[in-house]
């Protein structure tokens, strides 16, 4: 071999060894399987790193910029990125309990880029490109004794000023509205989820959030308070959860962030996808065999302080054993019960009906300031085993915790605990007041919904809810709902302190356009007592997890059509948020091939409390259209013939 031949070879080697992204700049490209979406690792004009994003080979995030800072330590200013790892192959099939599907196979390609600061310190950024959105997350992979807390995170998203969105103005509890913005951006702090849709010729959606959060770091929101047209991600404020707990993470090495998520496609893809729950750790036991998601009646919506009445919470529990409902929940105030029966004596009663009942507590703790009862009998270990050893004893099957006001890295611990401490009794789970879900029903299957929802329950909270219900009805399913269950408390008949304006058939509908693995059925029992046949019939067989889910049609805050399979049977919902009446098409293509199904079909009747019935034999070469009122909606149940 030649003297010049062995010089090139050797320089070859040295600088892809020492230099490898100069030299290959295409590794610092990941695609995701179906080559749909791209990303790419480059440096912008003032020498920060960044990550742009692309579907079909159109730019739909231009910019989102990266890195950490460290008490210690400076991430995020002159890195040097020292290596980009080889391309890996992520496959993932998982069965879930409850959820928008039980089958998940989800594929990804990943890659791992190494940067070292200026103190040759190490930071990995790992990026995942899936069939239907990016996840990234970073990684301090050093083996260093002590304490570190992170004083701040860079990452930020630019979105094009033309995308339309839809943002949730933060508030600790989530329980607030996504009004659309267009050509009319506003600033301030945002809950997560953030849908935006790409305008121009570019037919993609995407929705941001987080997930897989653990004990490592707190929860976050956006702020684009410096720039409108960039969001950045922004700890909790020192305010949240009564000044308690620190705003800044504190972890020891190695230590990895959550993942952040970005959910790309049509809005069918945004709707189907179970990216959260993907990216999300596997639960760490295997029995949650005991975990049964079902459909619970509910006394608070109707009355208040209906749980202090014991004959009142037992005609809830005669509710849910007539409808074949498997649950009932005793909310807040059970530990004043009286007219004629305490606690134990309810829980006795529906157990002796066939019904598992399921009881309220009020989070507790230095970070709560509601005086609601029972609280603060769950604050600690000790506390906690004393009273889910006695709800095990008198047969409850589950808990509610509400309040939390605060996404600190104290109450992420604390929302780990319940549910860990709870699976050890084998006790379902649900939150209020809370958080919106970060992936945690895979890790935690026993957590069964979250609320992080302005649901049914603001027609108690002012008048505001009724004109607004309808059309934020038909947003959820495209922000909230995607990212895990949501504990609405939907289909309402009757009126509870302020009317609601939708129809009878928009709130069918509403048991299948809302998942949750508690489904609380919010009206009183006279309001499903006096259904009409099919409805009532209808509301006996609506499950609350699926096995498949499907967005027919729709928009936000203008309509939904949702089908979801349960076995061989499904189940479509459809709404109108618009005050004006109008018509949606049904395309069966969704069926089975070369199969003729039964079709009973429920929608608006001549005014928004009545109904008209049809049935008919479909398959999947039919289409039909539907009518409905202002507001209105329609539900179906399509069953083998």
């Amino acid at each position: 071999m030649s003297k010049l031949i062995k010089f090139c070879l050797s320089l070859f080697i040295f600088i892809s060894t020492f230099y490898p992204c100069r030299l290959f700049a295409q590794s610092n490209k990941l695609t995701s399987p179906n080559d749909a979406i791209g990303t790419n690792i480059t440096k912008d004009t003032a020498g920060n790193w960044m990550l742009t994003v692309s579907y079909h080979d159109n730019t739909i995030i231009s910019k989102i910029k990266l890195g950490l800072m460290r008490k210690d330590a400076d991430f995020s200013h002159h890195l040097h990125l020292k290596q980009a790892g080889k391309q890996l192959a992520v496959h993932d099939e998982y069965t879930t309990l409850h959820g928008k599907k039980s089958q998940v196979i989800n594929n990804a390609n990943e890659k791992t880029f190494r940067f070292v600061n200026t103190t040759n310190q190490s930071m990995d950024l790992i990026v995942r490109a899936y069939n239907d959105g990016i996840a990234f997350r970073y990684r301090f992979p050093d083996h260093i004794s002590g304490q570190f807390t992170m004083t701040d995170e860079n990452t930020s998203y630019q979105i094009p000023g033309d995308d339309k969105r839809w943002l949730q103005k933060f508030v600790r509890s989530y329980e607030g509205f996504y009004p659309e913005q267009d050509n009319n951006f506003k600033t301030g702090e945002w809950g997560y989820p953030a849908l935006f849709q790409a305008n121009g010729n570019l037919p993609g959606w995407m929705l941001i959030t987080e997930a897989d959060i653990d004990r490592n770091y707190c929860a976050t929101k956006l702020s684009n308070n410096g720039t409108p047209s960039e969001y950045k991600l922004t700890f909790p404020s020192e305010a949240d959860g009564n000044h308690i707990g620190d705003v800044n993470p504190v972890f020891s090495l190695p230590w990895q962030s959550p993942w952040r998520v970005v959910i790309i496609g049509s809005l069918q893809d945004i709707v189907a996808s179970t990216l959260v729950e993907d990216v999300s750790k596997p639960a760490a036991i295997n029995d949650y065999t005991w975990v049964k998601p079902g459909v619970a009646s509910w006394v608070y919506w109707a009355y208040n302080h209906g749980t202090k009445d014991y004959q009142r919470l037992c005609q809830y529990t005669d509710l849910a054993a007539r409808l074949g409902w498997q649950y009932t929940l005793f909310d807040w105030e059970w530990n004043e019960m009286g007219n004629g029966g305490d606690l134990e004596k309810a829980v006795q009663y529906a157990l002796s009906k066939g019904v598992k009942p399921m009881i309220w507590y009020n989070s507790g703790g230095k970070h709560n300031t509601v005086p609601a009862e029972p609280r603060d009998r769950l604050v600690t270990r000790e506390s906690r085993d004393k009273e889910f050893a006695w709800l095990k004893k008198i047969g409850i099957y589950g808990i509610k915790v509400d309040f939390f006001e605060s996404d600190k890295q104290n109450i992420m611990n604390y929302y780990i605990d319940l549910m860990e401490d709870a699976a050890r009794y084998k006790l379902m789970v649900y939150f209020h007041g809370s958080t919106v879900p970060k992936g945690w029903s895979r890790t935690y299957p026993n957590l069964m919904t979250m609320e992080a929802v302005a649901g049914a329950e603001q027609y108690n909270n002012g008048p505001f809810f009724t004109q607004e219900a309808a059309k934020h009805n038909a947003t959820l399913p495209f922000t909230r709902n995607v990212i895990g269950p949501m504990d609405y408390t939907p289909v309402t008949f009757t009126n509870s302190q302020h009317p609601h304006v939708t129809s009878f058939a928009h709130e069918l509908a509403l048991s299948v356009v809302f998942e949750s693995g508690i489904q609380h059925m919010a009206d009183r029992p006279e309001g499903f007592d006096n259904l009409p046949f099919a409805e009532h019939l209808f509301l006996t067989r609506v499950p609350a997890a699926w096995d498949d889910t499907r967005l027919l049609s729709g928009y936000p805050g203008k309509s939904v059509v949702m089908a979801r399979r349960k076995g061989n049977n499904w189940f479509i919902g459809g709404i109108n948020g618009e005050n004006h009446p109008g018509q949606t098409t049904i395309d069966f293509g969704f069926l089975p091939k070369d199969k003729r199904y039964r079709l009973t079909l429920m929608t608006d009747g001549d005014h928004n409390m009545a109904f008209r019935e049809q049935y008919l034999a479909v398959s999947a070469k039919d289409t039909m259209q539907v009518k409905w009122l202002s507001q209105g909606g329609f539900a179906a149940y399509i069953e083998e013939w």
